[in-house]
């Protein structure tokens, strides 16, 4: 079955937003306009930042295209806004939006569910005025072992982290981080491989793209990296042995169910060295869709042009309400050649 992009009717792309990553949220959403657009869908750009979301309902909007990344676009915000306008949009709903983007709530969740992710400590504002707040930043250390990683839990693209690999750090780390969210997460170091994985589809449709595997100089995958230089290379098919790509990938969609997640979103894991037991680290509802974007490169490799994936997407956006189960649209848009490419449903 085709999408005749003429039934998605008006459509918003939500873009820029007021968060740490206007600037890449700018980006993506002005790839997926384009996009869009080479497709014959009537899309506008929709910058929340400037407008009031009251006006997608005024001018008739039918549906949302969220190119928005972290706070106030992927937290669970902006579309428990549209699920009180009933305007359909791309992604997760409110809940699993909400937890998705707070890494700590992602983790006890994933625990709860015995999926493996690093350990971690949270320290809260109280944990660091307190009296003895040298004494429990330098007890972290001893508690996950050095290196280590310390990042604010609700931001994204690498903003605000810092690899830890003395006790002479942990101040400034902690203060860095602490500068973006009023909690910090602190991090067990899993020295290894880093790979993503992207999943497509709802419920028992979801289904995983062909894993990429991420090689960063002296593994610096930083925000200038992922976005501004062309240092950083990407494998994909990953070269990982099959059973590893295929343990990855059933992991993966089973992170995303558990989260509840709906529509798409990419999962970043590093696979540890010493026994290539893989670890999540978290899960994007919204992930970036730029040039140097890995859905996009991921969709590729199962048979999926830039465009036609942003079609995808856009056909797959609902409201909390309104899923109840996978729909006939998961398996047409999903199509044959994609499920083939990547390896069929996961269980």
């Amino acid at each position: 079955m085709t999408i005749e992009p003429k039934t998605l009717g008006k459509v918003a792309v939500l873009m820029g937003g007021d968060s740490a990553e206007r600037e890449i949220s700018l980006m993506s959403g002005a790839g997926v306009l384009a996009a869009l657009r080479s497709q014959g869908v009537d899309a506008h750009a929709f910058d929340p930042a400037q407008r009031e979301l009251v006006e997608l309902k005024r001018e008739g909007f039918a549906r949302c295209f969220i190119a928005l990344h972290g706070r106030h676009g992927e937290d669970g915000s902006v579309q428990g806004a549209l699920e009180l306008l009933r305007i359909p949009y791309t992604g997760s709903g409110v809940l699993a939006s909400a937890i998705a983007m707070d890494k700590v709530m992602t983790k006890r969740v994933w625990i709860a569910e015995h999926l493996p992710t690093p350990r971690y400590r949270r320290l809260a504002p109280e944990d660091r005025r307190a009296d003895h707040a040298r004494e429990r930043l330098l007890a972290v250390p001893d508690e996950l072992g050095l290196p280590l990683i310390v990042k604010p839990p609700r931001e994204g693209s690498s903003i605000g982290i810092t690899k830890v690999a003395g006790y002479s750090q942990m101040r400034d780390a902690v203060e860095l981080a602490a500068k973006y969210d009023d909690d910090v997460l602190c991090e067990e170091f899993i020295e290894g491989e880093e790979v993503t994985c992207a999943v497509l589809g709802h419920g028992a449709g979801a289904f995983a793209l062909p894993v990429i595997r991420i090689v960063a100089p002296d593994g610096a995958y930083d925000y200038q990296n992922k976005y501004f230089t062309d240092v950083v290379k990407y494998q994909c098919p990953s070269g990982l042995p099959e059973a590893e790509e295929r343990e990855i990938r059933r992991l993966v969609v089973h992170a995303y169910r558990t989260l509840g997640c709906r529509g798409w979103g990419r999962a970043d894991l590093m696979i540890r060295a010493r026994d290539r037991k893989p670890f999540l680290l978290e899960m994007n509802t919204s992930p970036g869709m730029t040039t140097h974007s890995l859905v996009p490169m991921s969709a590729k490799a199962a048979g999926m042009s830039y465009e036609t994936l942003c079609v995808d997407i856009l056909a797959r956006a609902a409201l909390d309400a309104a899923v109840a189960g996978p729909s006939a649209l998961d398996a047409a848009v999903a199509g044959p050649s994609a499920l083939d490419a990547a390896g069929g449903a996961n269980p």
